[in-house]
Protein backbone atom coordinates (compact mmCIF):
# COMPACT_ATOMS: atom_id res chain seq x y z
CA UNK A 1 0.00 0.00 0.00
CA UNK A 2 1.24 3.49 -0.87
CA UNK A 3 0.24 6.60 1.05
CA UNK A 4 0.75 9.85 -0.86
CA UNK A 5 1.56 12.77 1.42
CA UNK A 6 0.18 16.27 0.85
CA UNK A 7 2.78 18.82 -0.20
CA UNK A 8 2.00 20.99 2.83
CA UNK A 9 1.97 18.17 5.37
CA UNK A 10 3.96 18.81 8.55
CA UNK A 11 6.52 16.43 10.01
CA UNK A 12 4.18 15.91 12.96
CA UNK A 13 1.38 14.81 10.60
CA UNK A 14 3.73 12.47 8.74
CA UNK A 15 4.96 10.93 12.02
CA UNK A 16 1.34 10.41 13.04
CA UNK A 17 0.56 8.63 9.74
CA UNK A 18 3.56 6.33 10.21
CA UNK A 19 2.53 5.60 13.81
CA UNK A 20 -0.99 4.64 12.72
CA UNK A 21 0.36 2.30 10.04
CA UNK A 22 2.76 0.61 12.43
CA UNK A 23 -0.02 0.21 15.01
CA UNK A 24 -1.95 -1.67 12.32
CA UNK A 25 1.01 -4.03 11.89
CA UNK A 26 2.57 -2.57 8.73
CA UNK A 27 6.27 -2.05 8.13
CA UNK A 28 6.78 1.46 6.78
CA UNK A 29 9.25 2.98 4.32
CA UNK A 30 9.29 6.70 3.65
CA UNK A 31 10.45 8.04 0.30
CA UNK A 32 10.91 11.76 -0.42
CA UNK A 33 10.95 12.38 -4.18
CA UNK A 34 11.28 15.51 -6.26
CA UNK A 35 7.54 15.76 -6.87
CA UNK A 36 6.06 14.21 -3.74
CA UNK A 37 6.67 12.26 -0.58
CA UNK A 38 5.14 8.84 -0.05
CA UNK A 39 5.04 6.18 2.62
CA UNK A 40 5.10 2.53 1.66
CA UNK A 41 3.18 0.24 4.00
CA UNK A 42 4.30 -3.38 3.69
CA UNK A 43 2.22 -6.22 5.06
CA UNK A 44 -0.36 -8.68 3.75
CA UNK A 45 -3.76 -7.31 4.80
CA UNK A 46 -6.14 -8.04 1.94
CA UNK A 47 -9.25 -6.76 3.73
CA UNK A 48 -7.69 -3.68 5.31
CA UNK A 49 -9.94 -0.61 5.03
CA UNK A 50 -7.72 2.09 3.52
CA UNK A 51 -10.17 4.76 4.66
CA UNK A 52 -8.64 4.46 8.13
CA UNK A 53 -5.49 6.03 6.74
CA UNK A 54 -7.01 8.29 4.09
CA UNK A 55 -8.90 10.26 6.73
CA UNK A 56 -5.67 11.23 8.57
CA UNK A 57 -4.34 14.78 8.34
CA UNK A 58 -1.59 15.13 5.74
CA UNK A 59 -2.75 12.24 3.52
CA UNK A 60 -3.47 13.09 -0.12
CA UNK A 61 -4.28 9.60 -1.38
CA UNK A 62 -3.97 5.90 -0.58
CA UNK A 63 -3.72 3.09 -3.10
CA UNK A 64 -2.64 -0.51 -3.20
CA UNK A 65 0.44 -1.68 -5.09
CA UNK A 66 -0.71 -4.57 -7.25
CA UNK A 67 2.79 -5.73 -8.27
CA UNK A 68 4.12 -8.59 -6.10
CA UNK A 69 7.25 -6.54 -5.50
CA UNK A 70 6.39 -3.40 -3.51
CA UNK A 71 9.51 -1.45 -2.54
CA UNK A 72 11.16 -2.13 -5.90
CA UNK A 73 8.07 -0.99 -7.78
CA UNK A 74 7.78 2.21 -9.80
CA UNK A 75 4.44 2.68 -7.98
CA UNK A 76 6.29 2.97 -4.69
CA UNK A 77 8.85 5.45 -6.05
CA UNK A 78 8.29 7.35 -9.30
CA UNK A 79 11.75 8.95 -9.42
CA UNK A 80 14.76 6.88 -10.48
CA UNK A 81 16.87 5.85 -7.51
CA UNK A 82 20.49 6.92 -7.24
CA UNK A 83 23.19 5.53 -4.96
CA UNK A 84 26.02 7.73 -3.73
CA UNK A 85 29.28 6.02 -2.77
CA UNK A 86 31.92 8.57 -1.80
CA UNK A 87 32.12 10.83 -4.88
CA UNK A 88 30.57 8.28 -7.25
CA UNK A 89 26.86 8.23 -8.08
CA UNK A 90 25.18 5.14 -9.50
CA UNK A 91 22.07 5.95 -11.50
CA UNK A 92 20.93 9.31 -12.79
CA UNK A 93 22.34 10.82 -15.96
CA UNK A 94 25.79 9.30 -15.54
CA UNK A 95 26.54 5.78 -16.81
CA UNK A 96 28.90 4.01 -14.41
CA UNK A 97 31.50 1.53 -15.59
CA UNK A 98 32.80 -1.38 -13.53
CA UNK A 99 35.93 -3.11 -14.81
CA UNK A 100 38.56 -5.58 -13.69
CA UNK A 101 39.44 -9.26 -13.80
CA UNK A 102 37.10 -12.15 -13.11
CA UNK A 103 39.38 -13.34 -10.30
CA UNK A 104 42.04 -11.73 -8.16
CA UNK A 105 45.08 -13.90 -8.92
CA UNK A 106 48.10 -12.08 -7.47
CA UNK A 107 49.25 -8.70 -6.22
CA UNK A 108 51.06 -8.01 -9.50
CA UNK A 109 47.98 -8.85 -11.57
CA UNK A 110 45.43 -6.80 -9.62
CA UNK A 111 47.70 -3.76 -9.34
CA UNK A 112 48.39 -3.85 -13.09
CA UNK A 113 44.69 -4.00 -13.93
CA UNK A 114 43.70 -1.42 -11.30
CA UNK A 115 46.08 1.00 -13.03
CA UNK A 116 44.42 0.23 -16.40
CA UNK A 117 40.98 0.82 -14.89
CA UNK A 118 41.99 4.12 -13.27
CA UNK A 119 43.71 5.44 -16.40
CA UNK A 120 40.56 4.74 -18.43
CA UNK A 121 38.53 7.02 -16.15
CA UNK A 122 36.60 4.18 -14.51
CA UNK A 123 35.86 4.53 -10.78
CA UNK A 124 34.88 0.98 -9.76
CA UNK A 125 37.25 -2.01 -9.74
CA UNK A 126 35.86 -5.54 -9.85
CA UNK A 127 37.57 -8.79 -8.92
CA UNK A 128 36.46 -12.04 -7.33
CA UNK A 129 38.01 -13.30 -4.10
CA UNK A 130 35.41 -16.04 -3.62
CA UNK A 131 34.54 -17.74 -6.90
CA UNK A 132 31.47 -19.93 -7.55
CA UNK A 133 32.72 -22.38 -10.19
CA UNK A 134 30.84 -25.09 -12.02
CA UNK A 135 33.66 -27.56 -11.32
CA UNK A 136 34.94 -28.19 -7.77
CA UNK A 137 38.41 -28.58 -9.29
CA UNK A 138 38.50 -25.08 -10.81
CA UNK A 139 40.18 -22.11 -9.13
CA UNK A 140 38.00 -21.01 -6.22
CA UNK A 141 39.64 -17.67 -5.48
CA UNK A 142 42.18 -16.35 -2.95
CA UNK A 143 39.62 -15.66 -0.24
CA UNK A 144 40.53 -13.11 2.44
CA UNK A 145 43.97 -12.59 0.91
CA UNK A 146 42.28 -11.65 -2.37
CA UNK A 147 40.08 -9.10 -0.57
CA UNK A 148 43.15 -7.50 1.00
CA UNK A 149 44.90 -7.31 -2.37
CA UNK A 150 42.02 -5.68 -4.25
CA UNK A 151 41.46 -3.18 -1.44
CA UNK A 152 45.15 -2.27 -1.47
CA UNK A 153 45.16 -1.87 -5.26
CA UNK A 154 41.96 0.19 -5.26
CA UNK A 155 43.30 2.53 -2.57
CA UNK A 156 46.51 2.99 -4.55
CA UNK A 157 44.57 4.26 -7.58
CA UNK A 158 41.58 5.91 -5.88
CA UNK A 159 39.00 3.30 -6.88
CA UNK A 160 35.91 1.73 -5.33
CA UNK A 161 35.76 -2.07 -4.94
CA UNK A 162 32.95 -4.44 -5.87
CA UNK A 163 33.30 -8.14 -5.13
CA UNK A 164 31.02 -11.13 -4.73
CA UNK A 165 29.77 -12.73 -1.54
CA UNK A 166 28.76 -16.39 -1.78
CA UNK A 167 27.52 -17.22 1.69
CA UNK A 168 26.40 -15.58 4.91
CA UNK A 169 29.66 -16.09 6.81
CA UNK A 170 31.55 -14.06 4.17
CA UNK A 171 29.44 -10.89 4.49
CA UNK A 172 31.44 -9.26 7.30
CA UNK A 173 34.76 -9.83 5.54
CA UNK A 174 33.46 -8.53 2.21
CA UNK A 175 31.97 -5.46 3.91
CA UNK A 176 35.32 -4.77 5.57
CA UNK A 177 37.22 -4.58 2.29
CA UNK A 178 34.64 -3.76 -0.42
CA UNK A 179 32.47 -0.73 -1.16
CA UNK A 180 29.78 -2.70 -3.02
CA UNK A 181 28.53 -6.24 -2.43
CA UNK A 182 27.88 -8.33 -5.52
CA UNK A 183 25.31 -11.13 -5.44
CA UNK A 184 25.86 -13.42 -8.40
CA UNK A 185 23.40 -15.21 -10.64
CA UNK A 186 23.64 -18.48 -8.71
CA UNK A 187 22.64 -16.74 -5.48
CA UNK A 188 19.79 -14.61 -6.83
CA UNK A 189 17.28 -16.83 -5.02
CA UNK A 190 19.40 -17.70 -2.01
CA UNK A 191 16.78 -16.14 0.26
CA UNK A 192 18.70 -16.57 3.50
CA UNK A 193 21.65 -14.71 1.97
CA UNK A 194 19.37 -12.01 0.51
CA UNK A 195 17.89 -11.37 3.95
CA UNK A 196 21.29 -11.01 5.59
CA UNK A 197 22.61 -8.71 2.85
CA UNK A 198 19.46 -6.65 3.43
CA UNK A 199 20.84 -5.86 6.88
CA UNK A 200 24.27 -4.82 5.58
CA UNK A 201 25.29 -1.19 5.39
CA UNK A 202 26.71 -1.50 1.87
CA UNK A 203 25.22 -1.03 -1.61
CA UNK A 204 24.31 -4.29 -3.34
CA UNK A 205 24.43 -5.26 -7.00
CA UNK A 206 22.03 -8.12 -7.68
CA UNK A 207 22.63 -10.14 -10.84
CA UNK A 208 19.80 -11.85 -12.67
CA UNK A 209 19.60 -15.61 -12.18
CA UNK A 210 20.49 -18.08 -14.91
CA UNK A 211 16.87 -18.75 -15.84
CA UNK A 212 15.05 -16.11 -13.82
CA UNK A 213 12.11 -14.11 -15.06
CA UNK A 214 12.18 -10.35 -14.57
CA UNK A 215 9.52 -10.62 -11.88
CA UNK A 216 11.55 -13.23 -9.98
CA UNK A 217 14.59 -10.95 -10.23
CA UNK A 218 12.68 -7.99 -8.83
CA UNK A 219 11.21 -10.16 -6.07
CA UNK A 220 14.76 -11.06 -5.03
CA UNK A 221 15.60 -7.36 -4.90
CA UNK A 222 12.53 -6.95 -2.70
CA UNK A 223 14.07 -9.29 -0.11
CA UNK A 224 17.08 -6.96 0.19
CA UNK A 225 15.00 -3.78 0.22
CA UNK A 226 12.57 -5.14 2.82
CA UNK A 227 15.52 -5.85 5.10
CA UNK A 228 16.24 -2.12 5.25
CA UNK A 229 18.98 -1.81 2.63
CA UNK A 230 17.72 0.74 0.09
CA UNK A 231 20.94 0.89 -1.96
CA UNK A 232 20.23 -1.87 -4.46
CA UNK A 233 20.94 -1.95 -8.19
CA UNK A 234 20.41 -4.72 -10.71
CA UNK A 235 22.60 -6.34 -13.36
CA UNK A 236 21.45 -8.17 -16.48
CA UNK A 237 24.08 -10.83 -17.29
CA UNK A 238 22.33 -13.05 -19.80
CA UNK A 239 19.99 -15.97 -19.25
CA UNK A 240 20.17 -19.63 -20.19
CA UNK A 241 18.18 -20.57 -23.30
CA UNK A 242 18.39 -23.24 -26.01
CA UNK A 243 21.10 -21.23 -27.80
CA UNK A 244 24.65 -22.41 -27.08
CA UNK A 245 26.78 -20.42 -29.51
CA UNK A 246 27.28 -17.74 -26.85
CA UNK A 247 27.72 -18.41 -23.16
CA UNK A 248 24.23 -17.08 -22.39
CA UNK A 249 21.49 -15.19 -24.22
CA UNK A 250 21.82 -11.46 -23.55
CA UNK A 251 18.33 -10.15 -22.75
CA UNK A 252 18.84 -6.55 -23.82
CA UNK A 253 15.10 -5.89 -23.57
CA UNK A 254 15.28 -6.44 -19.81
CA UNK A 255 16.86 -3.00 -19.41
CA UNK A 256 13.87 -0.90 -20.62
CA UNK A 257 11.38 -3.38 -19.15
CA UNK A 258 12.88 -3.07 -15.66
CA UNK A 259 13.12 0.70 -16.00
CA UNK A 260 9.39 0.79 -16.71
CA UNK A 261 8.46 -1.33 -13.71
CA UNK A 262 11.11 -0.37 -11.15
CA UNK A 263 13.00 2.69 -9.94
CA UNK A 264 16.20 0.69 -9.32
CA UNK A 265 19.29 1.34 -11.50
CA UNK A 266 20.01 -1.39 -14.07
CA UNK A 267 23.48 -2.44 -15.21
CA UNK A 268 24.51 -4.84 -17.98
CA UNK A 269 27.32 -7.41 -17.94
CA UNK A 270 28.04 -8.30 -21.58
CA UNK A 271 31.13 -10.29 -20.57
CA UNK A 272 29.09 -13.02 -18.87
CA UNK A 273 26.21 -12.59 -21.27
CA UNK A 274 28.12 -13.67 -24.39
CA UNK A 275 31.39 -15.10 -23.09
CA UNK A 276 33.28 -14.34 -26.30
CA UNK A 277 35.80 -11.51 -26.44
CA UNK A 278 34.90 -10.23 -29.89
CA UNK A 279 31.15 -10.15 -29.11
CA UNK A 280 31.49 -8.07 -25.93
CA UNK A 281 32.07 -4.59 -27.47
CA UNK A 282 28.93 -4.62 -29.69
CA UNK A 283 26.81 -5.83 -26.78
CA UNK A 284 28.28 -3.18 -24.46
CA UNK A 285 27.54 -0.48 -27.04
CA UNK A 286 23.99 -1.80 -27.44
CA UNK A 287 23.42 -1.82 -23.68
CA UNK A 288 24.44 1.84 -23.41
CA UNK A 289 22.05 2.71 -26.24
CA UNK A 290 19.26 0.70 -24.55
CA UNK A 291 19.50 2.85 -21.42
CA UNK A 292 21.68 0.84 -19.03
CA UNK A 293 22.78 2.82 -15.98
CA UNK A 294 26.10 1.02 -15.94
CA UNK A 295 28.24 -1.56 -17.75
CA UNK A 296 30.37 -4.26 -16.12
CA UNK A 297 33.36 -5.46 -18.17
CA UNK A 298 36.01 -8.11 -17.51
CA UNK A 299 39.57 -7.24 -18.51
CA UNK A 300 42.90 -9.05 -18.30
CA UNK A 301 46.35 -8.22 -19.66
CA UNK A 302 47.19 -11.92 -20.10
CA UNK A 303 43.85 -13.64 -20.72
CA UNK A 304 45.53 -16.81 -21.97
CA UNK A 305 46.96 -17.22 -18.45
CA UNK A 306 43.82 -16.17 -16.56
CA UNK A 307 42.67 -18.58 -13.85
CA UNK A 308 39.02 -18.01 -14.78
CA UNK A 309 37.04 -16.66 -17.77
CA UNK A 310 40.02 -15.70 -19.92
CA UNK A 311 38.09 -16.04 -23.22
CA UNK A 312 35.68 -13.28 -22.19
CA UNK A 313 38.25 -10.80 -20.87
CA UNK A 314 39.10 -7.77 -23.01
CA UNK A 315 42.72 -6.76 -23.41
CA UNK A 316 43.53 -3.32 -21.94
CA UNK A 317 43.80 -1.70 -25.38
CA UNK A 318 40.45 -3.20 -26.42
CA UNK A 319 38.87 -1.89 -23.24
CA UNK A 320 40.31 1.57 -23.81
CA UNK A 321 38.86 1.70 -27.32
CA UNK A 322 35.47 0.42 -26.08
CA UNK A 323 35.39 3.21 -23.48
CA UNK A 324 35.76 5.81 -26.24
CA UNK A 325 32.94 4.19 -28.22
CA UNK A 326 30.59 4.01 -25.23
CA UNK A 327 31.26 7.66 -24.41
CA UNK A 328 30.17 8.64 -27.92
CA UNK A 329 26.95 6.64 -27.66
CA UNK A 330 26.21 8.01 -24.19
CA UNK A 331 26.64 11.55 -25.47
CA UNK A 332 24.30 10.86 -28.39
CA UNK A 333 21.47 9.92 -25.99
CA UNK A 334 22.09 12.79 -23.60
CA UNK A 335 24.08 10.92 -20.95
CA UNK A 336 27.72 10.75 -19.94
CA UNK A 337 30.38 8.24 -18.91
Amino acid sequence: MVIVIKNNATEKEISNIIAHLEDEGFKTHRSDGEQRSIIGAIGVKTNFDTRKIKMLDGVADVYRVTAPFKLASRSFKEDNSTIKIKDTIIGGNNISIIAGPCSIESEKQIFHLAKVVAESGVKILRGGAFKPRSSPYSFQGLGIEGLKLIRKAADEFGLLVITEVLQINQIDDVCKYADIIQLGARNMQNFALLKEVGKANKPVMLKRGLSATIEEWLMSAEYILSGGNEDVFLCERGIRTFENYTRNTFDLSAIPVVHERSHLPVFADPSHAVGLRDKIPPMARAAVAAGADGIMIEIHHEPEKALSDGPQALLPEQFSYLMSEMRLIASAIGRSI
